[in-house]
């Protein structure tokens, strides 16, 4: 494999041709070795999938100014809840570049102190990327993104960075999408343990239920932990948890036996599963019936 320099496998055609010579590129993009994703831009193939070969290939066609952003930012970020394979990149308004297929470009006024250099490349920081997808990403996505940045975080970071995203969504030149990145921030709290769970919990509010707490423990009298739940009403004493379907199926015995203790302390435990958050209809409707019976007690 070539050299590139260190830069996650991906090289101006130029370049390319300079250091291996016209013949040798052609030669490598038609026999496969090489592959332009787009016009001016080579990589090797069997780098071609990789996310920061990509993001550097996308830097090097748009050209400076410019910086990773949206969903390619927040997965160079870490963050695991964003799915999109296409390239995100913010240049100037003062830039006129089209998207390409597979590259996706933004446009908005950015300064310096605002891009970090992950890996090399240059990226929104995090709590700008996060301001701007909780406006203009996936709903639930972007509520998942949030909550998994904030996972693990000591409560004064959490303050932090809730605090810095919500200052970041305030000025936004475009106000789209203000009230209900907002509504996010407020309702995020970082103690989910899948992003599946923090679908969950938007899933729940945006049908009208009262906010759930978030982990919340089950103790004895003397105060040692029982169980922990994803999600609860302790004044209500329902219970709402997400079941991963390898993770239920190894446990389905464990959760029966669970859910018969929690009924005997006078619990409701509802189950959620995988599918249920393709259509919730099924776990929303046992909610409800939940809440009913709990009302008329």
């Amino acid at each position: 494999m070539i050299d590139w320099g260190g830069r996650h496998g991906a090289v101006s055609r130029s370049e390319a041709d300079k250091v291996l010579g016209r013949r040798l590129v052609l030669e490598g993009l038609a026999t496969g070795v090489l592959a332009q994703p787009w016009r001016g831009v080579v990589v090797h193939a069997a780098d071609s999938l990789k996310l920061t070969t990509r993001a550097q290939a996308a830097l090097l066609v748009v050209e400076q100014p410019a910086a990773l952003s949206g969903a390619t930012a927040l997965a160079l970020h870490g963050i695991s809840a964003v799915d999109d394979p296409r390239i995100h990149v913010t240049v100037p308004h003062s830039r006129r570049i089209k998207s390409k297929p597979g590259l996706t470009v933004h446009q908005a006024d950015f300064q310096p102190s605002d891009v970090v250099e992950l890996d090399g490349l240059a990226t929104f920081s995090l709590d700008l990327a996060l301001a701007d997808f909780l406006c203009t990403g996936n709903k639930r996505t972007a509520f998942a993104a949030l909550d998994e940045a904030m996972h693990g975080l000591v409560p004064d970071h959490v303050r932090t960075l809730r605090a810095n995203v919500r200052d970041r969504v305030v000025d936004r030149r475009d106000r789209r999408g203000i009230h209900r990145a907002i509504m996010l921030l407020d309702l995020a709290t970082g103690k989910a343990e899948s992003p599946p769970e923090s679908i969950v919990r938007l899933i729940v509010v945006d049908a009208g239920f009262p906010i759930p707490e978030a982990q919340y423990e089950i103790t004895t009298i003397e105060g040692r932990t029982l169980y922990i739940l994803d999600m609860a009403w302790p004044s209500r004493r329902i219970a709402l948890e997400y079941d991963g379907f390898v993770s239920h199926e190894e446990r389905r015995d464990y959760d029966s036996e669970r859910d018969a203790r929690m009924a005997g302390r006078g619990w409701i435990t509802i189950r959620v599963s995988a599918a249920d958050l393709r259509d919730p209809q099924r776990f929303l409707a046992e909610l409800s019936r939940a809440f009913e019976r709990r009302a008329v007690a």
